[in-house]
């Protein structure tokens, strides 16, 4: 059975309550009769119960950008999975490369976070990647195979299965930069190759990978056609409702 596509909107730090209320309407007023992609966006925060007023109840979930891996406790402007639940958060966008490169989360970290999403029953979107200089160096496969181990160190089969992996290479990030198709999908596929080595066949062809390297209405449906490629984690173009819109209704053939 073909792996089901995922389009999910990363709105990064942008958008005002306001903003995000009528960029989501907007979405959902034409995307409510999508059936065949499950949609999801990621406001700021402070947006998250606004928006999820909007979407209750409709076929666009909501996701978080980040989250810390304590449950609770004196860790001042962090925020726990009880409260990313509370506001209707399915889904938690983990390791993400601006988190990696900006903030300086590590591997350790971003796994100890994944852990407590699934715990809470929240899934990861678990973001791995490379930079352009080690992109440049020929390791991709190694950084990709190194970050896919370390985020699943410790995860058993059955939880793994709620995990979703991202890829989004760091030198493709707000560039408008992006890998071609073909080795897109050769970094996908070596994500699953990885997989198989940590778990088994099954759980690497179930895995739904998403790519995220700058993936807008012009490029999304060769990307989404390749064989690896399960969806993306859209960046810039989610902030526009008409370009995410066009991404969503990519044919898939």
């Amino acid at each position: 059975m073909a792996r089901r596509k995922l389009i999910a909107g990363n709105w990064k730090m942008n958008n005002t309550n306001g903003e995000a209320v009528s960029l989501v309407k907007e979405i959902l007023e034409n995307a409510k009769n999508v059936v065949d992609k499950d949609i999801v966006v990621a406001p700021t925060f402070t947006c998250l119960s606004e928006v999820n007023s909007v979407i209750k109840n409709t076929n666009v979930k909501l996701a978080a950008q980040n989250m810390y891996h304590e449950p609770s406790g004196a860790f001042t402007g962090q925020i726990s999975s009880d409260m990313l639940k509370d506001v209707g958060c399915e889904y938690v966008i983990l390791g993400h490369s601006e988190c990696r490169s900006i903030f300086g989360e590590t591997d350790s970290l971003i796994n100890k976070k994944i852990k407590r999403a699934l715990e809470a029953s929240i899934k990861p979107i678990f973001c791995i990647g490379e930079t352009l200089d080690e992109r440049e160096k020929g390791i991709t496969n190694s950084i990709v195979e190194n970050q896919t181990k370390a985020g699943f160190d410790g995860i058993s089969l059955d939880d793994a299965k709620n995990v979703i992996i991202a890829y989004e290479p760091v030198w493709a990030i707000g560039t408008g930069k992006t890998a071609t198709p073909a080795d897109a999908d050769n970094v996908h596929k070596v994500i699953r190759d990885t997989l198989k080595s940590i778990y088994n066949d099954t759980v690497a062809e179930n895995m739904i990978i998403l790519y995220g390297g700058s993936m807008n209405e012009n490029n999304a449906s060769e990307l989404l056609n390749m064989p690896n490629i399960d969806g993306g984690l859209i960046g810039g173009a989610a902030l526009k409702a008409d370009k995410f819109l066009a991404i969503i209704n990519s044919k898939i053939v």
